[in-house]
């Protein structure tokens, strides 16, 4: 897939229901050592911020969920400090509050991150 397609898949992911780590995790899903519904179930309650908390967003959440799947966890890091740089925040509730992106751009942006390494 290319880094479109992924990005198209997370967004529309998150347009058919699910939260923001699932769609990010789910939009690599062909790539993950782990059955698709054991990945969208483990995801689940990262959503919202952390189970609607609005802490760390369901992106940055996803994004480390998936380096940690595909063994690339130490770009974890350096992926959450690029999303802040280019968001503003990793904070869920800053994010929304900020308004510059709705959700799901956040997703495909998050996808898109995810696509430079894996």
């Amino acid at each position: 897939m290319t880094k479109e397609e992924r990005m198209d898949k997370a967004r529309g992911l998150h347009k058919q229901g699910c939260n923001c780590c699932q769609a990010v995790v789910m939009a690599y899903a062909n790539k993950l050592p782990i059955e698709a519904k054991d990945a969208m179930n483990v995801a689940a309650p990262f959503g919202r911020g952390l189970a609607g908390t609005r802490e760390v967003c369901g992106c940055v959440s996803g994004m480390a969920m998936v380096c940690g799947l595909t063994g690339h966890t130490a770009d974890v890091r350096p992926l959450i400090e690029k999303f802040r740089e280019e968001n503003g925040d990793i904070v869920c509730g800053r994010l929304l509050q900020m308004g510059k992106k709705p959700c799901p751009e956040m997703v495909a942006h998050a996808a898109g991150l995810l696509s430079d390494l894996i």
